[in-house]
């Protein structure tokens, strides 16, 4: 099996829609599903849920 089978890099974009990115490795057998993270905006200065885009 290839790195990037199991471990996709994935985009995960600001919902506050600031236009803020993160980009992070996940895990497709743990979270096969879009995964969500609160992470830190930097332009809205708090922390809001981050979505996996594709």
């Amino acid at each position: 099996m290839a790195r990037n089978d199991l471990r996709p890099i994935v985009k995960l974009r600001s919902t506050a829609g600031t236009g803020v990115t993160y980009v992070t490795r996940k895990n497709r057998r743990n979270d096969p599903d879009r995964l969500v993270l609160t992470k830190y905006d930097r332009v809205a200065r708090r922390h809001v849920d981050f979505r996996e885009e594709r």
